[in-house]
């Protein structure tokens, strides 16, 4: 069984046989989370921008574990620079794996670090695994690129950011799902502070409205891929 457990706020952890990938992985300071990487087989570290609630303990579980960070060139050349393993990749670039592949795509959004002001750009991550796709969209506004993601890539699932002020807000994301063709919407980015706090149970009806299914996981919980 292949299953994608959600950790909070946006990070979330794929699991099966092969390899485990934790992405995002905020967890020291994150109120929602309740994670140990100890009890787990982390080999690779996705992150899609050098924010701290995104970057979190990716160098930290790197330097433990052996797990590589995959990350846009800049911010890997910092992680590297920090002592953990890293592959620095670009927006529009894509890895193959014997389980399928992890492409990055554009997100619209800031990325630096009290010890990094550049970061490189934020990304959006697409993985294809053993066929099934799961689209993690980091932080970003409304864009048109959701139109040619869902065209060209149609992803199953879809984790969109729903939280407002930092990212796009409920309505927008709602928008954002309809243009990815996406059966299944796991929301993320919201309710770990009171700036994020928004009313799930709407987001959910305006999903549902358009044909799709919404699934609000809450930390810990997890869907089979």
């Amino acid at each position: 069984m292949k299953k994608l457990t959600y950790i909070g706020h946006s990070a979330c952890f794929i699991e099966k046989d092969w390899d485990g990938i934790l992405i995002d992985p905020f967890i020291t300071g994150n109120p929602a989370a309740n994670f140990d990487f100890k009890q787990k087989r982390i080999t690779y570290i996705v992150v899609t921008h050098a924010h701290l609630d995104h970057l979190g303990d990716a160098i930290a579980i790197s330097k433990a574990t052996g797990a590589q960070i995959i990350t846009v060139f800049e911010l890997a050349n910092y992680c590297m620079e920090k002592g953990a393993k890293a592959i620095g990749i670009n927006i529009g670039g894509c890895l193959e794996f014997k389980w399928g592949s992890i492409r990055f795509l554009p997100a619209i959004h800031t990325s630096s670090n009290p010890d990094l002001p550049y970061g490189g750009l934020a990304a959006s991550v697409l993985f294809d695994i053993e066929g099934t796709t799961i689209y993690h969209a980091g932080d970003t506004a409304l864009m048109s690129e959701f139109a040619l993601i869902g065209e060209l890539y149609h992803p199953y699932y879809s984790l969109l950011p729903v939280g407002g002020y930092y990212t796009m807000d409920i309505n927008e994301a709602a928008v954002a799902a309809k243009m990815l063709y996406s059966m299944e919407i796991i929301p993320i980015h919201y309710n770990t502070f009171n700036n994020i706090k928004v009313n799930i149970d709407r987001f959910v009806d305006l999903i549902e409205a358009q044909g799709q299914k919404c699934i609000p996981l809450k930390p810990n919980e997890y869907v089979e891929l």
